[in-house]
């Protein structure tokens, strides 16, 4: 099977290439590197640099590999940040998608795995189940729930088969811990392995159920090879929900040491977000579940031999009223 990966040198993409080099696939993977690392991508598979919004470009890749599938992972998936960076949200969850989606009908596209987010589903709605009504409250949401619309338009209009799947609060190997905006793991040992304190915006009562990536990755990746699959929604990820407060303490435990935490002003942010997995169970072979802690440790001990990561500010910020502390770009 001939697949392309978009963001296949990012956090998720570069498992989802993994797990189907082992189903012995042809993969080729595009990443504009703004997230993903050169190094994450295996050897045997060709790396193509370039954004997923430069549509001539997508259209020579398209002609050139004649791709049977597409996982479409590549996105900015920074659900706080994106209010005050509406255009390049857009621009890059949805335009960037939409180029891909015209690719794949035009060259006769097989399957196409879409990974969106719980984020489409907004507050109030617990646990989240794939029936309820969609209410996004960011403008990154807002465009995942687009996209997933638009598939389904798609399907209607060309016969594009299609998945999609909501993970949420996804950890593990190759995150990338540097950056400061999204992935709240990697920002706390980021933090621990520089010195520094860990931040947390609000009273850290927050609950999110955080899913270790080899409990999904496999899931995702199988997804052409189950047709009964195709035109369905699916949450993807942990049961058990946290707090951020507790998250602290267990992600200092790891690396030996006490929390010393630096809250900060709440932002603008769903306090609460887990979902139901019912569904997926009924369409997929799910993995056992990796316990937090475990999934923990085995994160750690790669974040310690690659060491802490600094990313530089996000650079493009368009709207800077009501920015959270911490995210004001540094002179």
């Amino acid at each position: 099977m001939k697949a392309l990966v978009t963001g296949g040198a990012g956090f998720i993409g570069s498992h989802v290439v993994r797990e189907l080099l082992e189903k012995n696939h042809d993969v080729v993977v595009l990443d504009d590197m703004s997230g993903g690392f050169a190094d994450n991508v295996p050897d045997n598979v060709e790396l193509v640099v370039g954004s997923i919004t430069d549509n001539a470009l997508v259209d020579r890749l398209f002609a050139a590999h004649q791709f049977e599938v597409v996982y479409h992972l590549a996105a900015y998936a920074a659900e706080g940040l994106s209010h005050f960076i509406k255009r390049f949200n857009y621009n890059n969850n949805l335009i960037g998608s939409v180029n891909l989606i015209n690719a794949s009908v035009n060259h006769g596209v097989r399957c196409f795995v879409f990974t969106s987010s719980i984020a489409v589903y907004g507050a109030g709605q617990l646990p989240m189940r794939e029936e309820d009504t969609p209410m996004p409250e960011d403008p990154y949401g807002i465009a995942k729930y687009a996209v997933e619309q638009e598939l389904a338009c798609t399907k209607r209009m060309f016969g594009l088969d299609y998945v999609i799947f909501r993970p949420h609060n996804v950890y593990g190997e190759f995150q990338n811990i540097g950056d400061k905006y999204r992935n709240v793991i990697g920002i706390f040992m980021n933090q621990i392995m520089s010195g520094k304190p860990l931040t947390i915006f609000g009273d850290g009562e927050q609950t999110r159920a955080f899913s270790y990536i080899k409990d999904i990755s496999g899931i995702i990746a199988s997804a052409p090879e189950n047709p009964k699959a195709f035109g369905q929604v699916f949450n993807i990820g942990a049961d058990k929900a946290y707090t951020v407060n507790q998250l602290t303490h267990e992600v200092a435990r790891v690396f030996g040491t006490t929390a010393e935490i630096n809250y900060l002003e709440a932002r603008k942010e769903v306090m609460h977000a887990y979902s139901s997995h019912e569904k997926v169970h009924k369409f997929f072979d799910v993995p056992p579940a990796t316990s937090l802690a475990e999934g923990i440790e085995r994160m750690a001990a790669w974040a310690r031999e690659h060491g802490p990561r600094q990313s530089a500010d996000f650079g493009e910020i368009e709207v800077a009223r009501n920015l959270p502390e911490g995210w004001l770009k540094k002179n």
